[in-house]
């Protein structure tokens, strides 16, 4: 029997209601990508360029710790990961999260939210740094029923 977990970053909670939709409209496990140190309203002010936020966009190579404990993506067959748009791409601690494990024969679909950006440079991106996993389209999920998505699967 085929099992899914819907791993989530979500800064605002915008996300992470998605996710928690998806997760109860599918059965499917639930596990929050959560950063060690949490952000602040002004780590995540966009519009400052010495905002914590700002400076890892800006830096490719930054790779935000995640706080414990650890999900085991081996006994699950599809990952639907779900993330804010940030800078165009997903935020660096989903690249933590993707780079800290083995997805080798796992379907991952993206999913995400955003103010205005599309999906399709993050899957560009999320592609490039897991390219063993099996990707799948993702979806921006802005006002759409998340739980009819994920069911449509």
């Amino acid at each position: 029997m085929s099992k899914t977990l819907v791993a989530y970053f979500s800064a605002s909670g915008v996300t992470g209601k998605a996710a928690k939709e998806i997760a109860a409209a599918i059965g499917a496990d639930l596990y929050e990508i959560r950063p060690k140190e949490p952000y602040t309203e002004a780590d995540l002010n966009w519009m400052n360029p010495k905002s914590r936020s700002s400076v890892e966009m800006n830096d490719p190579a930054s790779r935000p710790a995640i706080a414990g404990p650890a999900v085991d993506p081996a006994q699950y067959d599809t990952v639907l990961l779900g993330f804010p748009i940030w800078w165009y791409v997903e935020p660096r601690i989903v690249d933590t999260f993707l780079e800290s494990h083995d997805f080798s024969g796992k379907t991952i679909i993206p999913f995400a939210t955003s103010g205005g950006s599309g999906i399709e440079k993050a899957e560009q991106s999320l592609r490039a740094r897991c390219p063993q996993a099996a990707w799948k389209a993702g979806k921006l999920l802005n006002r759409t029923d998340a739980g009819k998505w994920a069911r449509a699967l």
